[in-house]
């Protein structure tokens, strides 16, 4: 149980909507109470959930940051389809082309075709345990240990190399921020909060990203000392976990 608290971590900060924090909040109840109980092939089907959801909000920051690569990645999908992924109003979005299919934006980071088929495997899996078909795959808490740690595995290389576009989102977020009158909260706290981690649904694995971010390559910029600013506000706000 320890270990499958850490898919936390790669979870979004906040959310949007209320509703979308209950979706996370209901998923964890699921999964504890189904693996509390014994019922591990019910707690693995809302862990994989959880994990999507990771997926999902890592293609939004994605479709945030690079939206021409984006773009251009549809090609293949359905009109219907493309009009839906392009007018997404929240990673949930996503859930209207199939699991298997939206992993495909992956490659947009860096993953290749061998990774995405080795993804894909997982939500096979996924709903192999979901079907009607007799078997119980997940019949000891062991078992089910095994597939956390191979979740958790493909979450960890997800996020490994997303970092380029959250180092490239904290740039543009920094720059677009350095005029306190211009830009939407003049208090670095607020801007943070709404525009750079809500927004783009950042979880505790993207800000330590952020944190890490040598502010000073920005140096020449105009309004440095705004950036330094915004830069020490997450710093002291979201700093190392205890």
């Amino acid at each position: 149980m320890e270990e499958a608290a850490e898919l936390g971590n790669y979870l979004p900060l906040s959310f949007e909507s209320p509703t979308e924090q209950e979706y996370i909040d209901f998923l964890w109840d699921a999964f504890e109470t189904n693996y509390t109980y014994g019922k591990y092939q019910f707690a693995f089907l809302a862990y994989h959930m959880l994990a999507m959801s990771f997926v999902y909000a890592n293609i939004w920051q994605i479709r945030q940051t690079r939206p021409q690569e984006f773009a251009t990645a549809l090609i293949g999908f359905s009109k219907d389809h493309e009009r839906e992924l392009l007018e997404a109003s929240s990673p949930f979005d996503f859930w209207c082309v199939n699991e298997s299919t939206v992993l495909r934006f992956l490659k947009l980071i860096g993953c290749d075709n061998a990774k995405v088929g080795c993804y894909a495997a997982l939500v096979k899996q996924r709903n192999e345990v979901a079907h009607s078909n007799g078997h119980i795959f997940f019949s000891s808490q062991a078992a089910l240990d095994v597939g956390i740690t191979e979740v958790l595995r493909v979450v960890d290389e997800i996020q490994t190399l997303s970092r380029p576009v959250v180092e490239q989102c904290y740039q543009e977020f920094l720059l677009q921020g350095r005029d306190p009158l211009e830009r939407e909260y003049p208090d670095e706290a607020d801007q943070i909060r709404e525009v750079l981690i809500r927004s783009n649904y950042m979880s505790r694995r993207d800000v330590d990203i952020c944190r890490a971010f040598d502010v000073e390559t920005l140096a020449a910029s105009e309004g440095i000392d705004a950036i330094r600013a915004l830069h020490s506000t997450l710093a002291a706000q979201y700093g190392p976990e205890v």
